[in-house]
């Protein structure tokens, strides 16, 4: 594709940059929009993935048709097949009429669905019909219909990892995935950082009526070494708060840096790091393991309780493990983990300190020494019937939730709660 004709797209959809790997973007979206292929479009979030939709629906022949952007993931799991597929009157409570979905709305248009990541299992299996026979059914039909509808989606997730993890359909990335497009993040495209800021320092000088911001060589230098998370859409707000609570329009380096975030922080560049102490922003092993445990810390609550109360001998131990499986799911146990409660097993420490975990949930962490210090002659199935009831009364016997804090699935919940005569 002619340099040219990218530059005219660029100044029809809005888009300011000139790195390679944007124009390659460009390129293989305008090459892929007269056909009707799916296509998947990768980059992390506020790289500016929609844009693309719209330029491969503006491109192909379903221009004049309908264009629908949907976000998957701020769809409940619960009614995300009546917003795509539609439903019949009376198909579920509150369903008082039949209702049109997208994808029979949008018939001989484009569809683009965003965070396609989010989406539940269940309908992925229909969104697989729809791209292999153009054919979908309405929730309480058994009516088959037929749509003829491109469908665009887009991802800031790896769906390869999703595939191997059992949380997305290996059919159906392939069938996505017959074009990839990867939208570059913003600090991978060099100098359009500068050519952005200008661009947007303008738009919010217009919009509140004040001469645009600038930056001095040096500040520009702290701009283009600054890695942007958020990419486009962080650095617009950054320009646009600038823009209003700055009464210097040219900013210098250390002005700039008042307003840029500190100590952003990316998990897997630290641990990649070789320093054993801390990183040059001031990161710890210790600030990374925090980190790691906060995201943790429902797991290793259930798993502290059921190794302190549980790991006597091994064929306790393999009884536990295969009950309760889920809760080890994040860990990887091996026999030498254990070998530290051999001689006693209740009163031996854990992996993890008392004072290191009261940090992120210290009524937690009570709770637990509170249960410690109880008749250690309680069966295990009386201390399972007593945590299944303070899960239940937590979320006030929505057993869900309750589950979910438990660590265990919905249906084994249902069946101890009938094994335990709980049931009202």
């Amino acid at each position: 594709m002619k340099e040219s004709e990218i530059q005219s797209i660029k100044q029809r959809f809005g888009i300011i940059g000139n790195s390679q790997l944007l124009n390659q973007a460009i390129n293989v979206a305008a090459q892929v929009a007269p056909t009707d292929m799916s296509v998947l479009i990768t980059g992390e979030s506020g790289s500016g993935k929609e844009s693309f939709s719209k330029i491969i629906h503006s491109l192909s022949k379903r221009k004049h048709g309908q264009f629908i952007a949907i976000n998957c993931g701020a769809i409940p799991e619960g009614t995300i097949d009546s917003e795509l597929f539609g439903h019949e009157k009376g198909s579920f409570t509150g369903a008082h009429e039949a209702r049109k979905g997208y994808f029979e709305v949008t018939d001989g248009g484009t569809i683009f669905l965003d965070e396609i990541g989010e989406m539940p299992m269940s309908t992925q299996a229909r969104l697989l019909r729809v791209l292999e026979n153009g054919e979908f059914i309405k929730v309480g039909s058994s009516k088959v219909q037929k749509t003829n509808v491109r469908v665009l989606a887009a991802t800031n997730v790896n769906l390869i990892t999703a595939v191997e993890n059992k949380k997305f359909r290996e059919d159906l990335y392939y069938r996505l995935n017959t074009v990839p497009i990867y939208v570059p993040a913003l600090r991978e495209r060099g100098a359009d950082v500068e050519l952005l800021f200008r661009k947007f320092a303008f738009d919010y000088g217009e919009q509140y009526h004040v001469d645009p911001i600038k930056l001095t060589d040096e500040a520009k230098e702290s701009l283009l070494r600054f890695r942007f998370p958020g990419n486009i859409r962080q650095l617009k707000n950054l320009v646009e708060q600038i823009s209003v609570l700055e009464m210097n329009r040219t900013l210098d380096q250390d002005t700039l840096k008042k307003y840029l975030p500190q100590n952003v922080s990316n998990l897997p560049a630290l641990l990649d790091r070789k320093s054993d102490s801390s990183s040059d922003d001031g990161f710890t092993e210790r600030d990374i393991l925090y980190k790691i445990l906060f995201d943790m810390k429902k797991d290793m609550n259930d798993l502290k309780k059921l190794v302190l109360q549980n790991a006597g001998d091994s064929s306790d131990r393999d009884e536990i493990i295969k009950e309760h499986g889920k809760l080890f799911s994040n860990l990887e146990l091996k026999d030498e983990h254990f070998s530290e409660f051999s001689e006693n097993p209740i009163d031996s420490p854990v992996i993890i300190s008392e004072e290191d975990y009261q940090e992120f949930d210290s009524d937690k962490v009570e709770d637990i020494a509170h249960e410690t210090e109880q008749d250690d002659s309680l069966s295990i199935e009386k201390k399972e019937k007593e945590l299944i009831i303070r899960a239940l009364r937590k979320n006030r016997n929505k057993r869900k939730y309750a589950a979910q804090d438990l660590g265990i699935s919905e249906r084994t919940l249902y069946r101890k709660i009938k094994h335990y005569e709980l049931e009202e």
